[in-house]
């Protein structure tokens, strides 16, 4: 299995028919976009991690009971250069790249000046997002490049610094149900006191021939000054409710210092990430109408957050659900020298690694002064969640531990923001690749999930169905491929509620395994 993930994919640029087994519901027209790293080596010269590939993006698309199939790679910059000089000239977050030695000594002179404050890659490998009505290939770096997501041609390349100031941002924001786009950033450097940066891109920031960016729209929703300086958290998503953005300020951090001076110690930039085991994790609640921080400090232990379920208000606290890790070592795993180990030797060496575990932690609004120390101020009665009052007036809070071993998880949008029920995702089982992928009913606590023989499904997607009442009416849409060449890979559709397979839609080309995505209803 482990060399199909590393393995270079290719582009099908014009649009392929599926061969569906089963039958598509009529209702489901739309395309899901996905996005993921699909090209490994770029002509003798090889990346060292697997988020380090050059984007490939692919679609899906179902109308009439049909399924068409196409891909391209993102022609970022970072694309074009490498193409054209036939090797990697552009250094990724594993992957570390220095100038040729064949250069004058000027040249190498500049090349490692500019190196101070990086310049990061536009390889936008994570996630497709939407400002406006644009959408956006996205990683974590200042750079997206806009896509047309009926061609999947590469549209432009927008740097956020121009229009708000950052040096990251993530590739998972939200969307609210007027259409407008909430996301998170971190300003480093050259932009005065270092600080994380909410901001809002409103709904109708696109113009009508698409020319002007909609980030040219943008609206700061407010700033949180780092509790350190030179360690600012490390975070790749963020939970909102109908009032408020929750950020969790984690132990996993960014060595500023180690940034600046990465490629002179032949460091990369993967290498200037720390876990603090020994400190704490610190939560932000924002209202994010007003902009204003609610002051109550709440904390937990320290642990690694990667990717927020949801979150909700529910009398009178906030609920936020997570998936937290002990250690910051899921990135180590992906590195392709431990990616193209054999399964058995992969899980051996690896037992070590924390499995992905999904927490609810709830935060009580209504703490004051006079709060009673030593007490639980969580009164809601469907948690075990805790949240104690110290001496000092700060809020230590527990989480109630919801289900192991599960990771890229999908909700039913609708309820993003709301109290939910049902979480969808990827089973992790000592593998950084999942070969099942599972609904968890956080009522009952129990779950259930489909799997295929020696077939590697990527993240679930849910769509709803028209008119859909209840949260799980709907089917869950995943990609899934197999190490064995009898099998083609294929586009499951399963039914939400039960997961029963409904079709499988052979796709007659090389599929990849990908990252992230969304799918855009078809226009009515």
């Amino acid at each position: 299995m482990q060399s199909i993930i590393a393995k270079n994919g290719c582009e099908t640029p014009e649009p392929v028919k599926a061969q569906v087994k089963g039958s598509i519901p009529s209702w489901l027209q739309g395309t899901l976009l996905r996005n993921g790293p699909g090209l490994f080596s770029v002509g003798d010269s090889q990346y060292n991690h697997w988020f380090d590939g050059l984007s490939l993006i692919h679609s899906f698309t179902f109308g009439n009971g049909e399924v068409t199939y196409r891909s391209k790679f993102l022609k970022s910059d970072t694309y074009k250069k490498n193409v054209k000089a036939d090797r990697i000239v552009v250094s990724e977050f594993g992957t570390m790249i220095y100038p040729d030695p064949c250069k004058n000594i000027f040249s190498r002179a500049f090349t490692h000046l500019s190196n101070v404050i990086p310049d990061f890659t536009d390889n936008n490998l994570i996630n497709i997002i939407r400002y406006g009505q644009d959408y956006y290939a996205s990683s974590e770096v200042n750079y997206i490049n806009q896509i047309n997501p009926d061609t999947l041609e590469t549209v432009s390349k927008m740097n956020y610094r121009n229009h708000i100031a950052l040096n990251l941002a993530t590739a998972h924001p939200h969307y609210d149900d007027e259409g407008n786009t909430y996301n998170m950033g971190t300003a480093i450097m050259g932009f005065g006191r270092p600080k994380y940066v909410i901001f809002k891109v409103p709904a109708d920031a696109s113009d009508k021939e698409h020319k002007k960016p909609a980030l040219r729209k943008v609206q700061q929703v407010c700033s949180i000054p780092f509790r350190s300086t030179l360690f600012p958290s490390y975070f790749h998503s963020f939970g909102m409710t109908e009032n408020y953005i929750v950020f969790v300020e984690q132990a996993f951090k960014l060595d500023i210092i180690k940034l600046a001076t990465a490629y002179f110690r032949g460091v990369n930039w993967g290498g200037c990430l720390k876990f603090d085991k020994d400190d704490i994790n610190l939560f932000h609640v924002i209202n994010r109408k007003t902009g204003k921080v609610i002051s109550t400090r709440f904390y937990s232990d320290a642990m690694v957050v990667f990717h927020h379920i949801n979150a909700y208000e529910d009398d009178g606290h906030v609920v936020f659900d997570l998936i937290g890790y002990k250690d910051g070592k899921l990135y180590d795993m992906f590195y392709l020298h431990n990616i193209k180990q054999e399964t058995d030797n992969f899980i051996e060496t690896h037992k070590s690694f924390s499995q992905p575990i999904c927490q609810r932690f709830v935060l009580p609004l209504n703490v004051h002064k006079e709060s009673p120390r030593g007490s639980n101020l969580v009164t809601l009665k469907d948690t075990s969640a805790q949240a104690v009052m110290q001496e000092n007036g700060s809020v230590y809070c527990q989480p109630d531990t919801l289900f192991e071993g599960l990771e890229l998880p999908g909700i039913n949008y609708d309820f993003n923001a709301k109290k939910y029920r049902y979480f969808y995702g990827s089973r992790l089982e000592w593998s950084p690749h999942p070969n099942k992928i599972a609904k968890f009913d956080i009522v009952t606590r129990t779950h259930i999930e489909w799997k295929k023989d020696n077939c590697f499904p990527s993240e679930p997607v849910f769509v709803a169905s028209p008119g859909a009442v209840e949260e799980d009416d709907g089917v869950i849409l995943s990609s899934v491929i197999s190490p064995d060449p009898n099998i083609s890979p294929f586009m499951l559709v399963l039914n939400a509620k039960t997961f029963e397979e409904i079709a499988l839609a052979y796709i007659p080309t090389s599929v990849h395994m990908d990252l992230h995505g969304l799918f855009i209803p078809a226009a009515v």
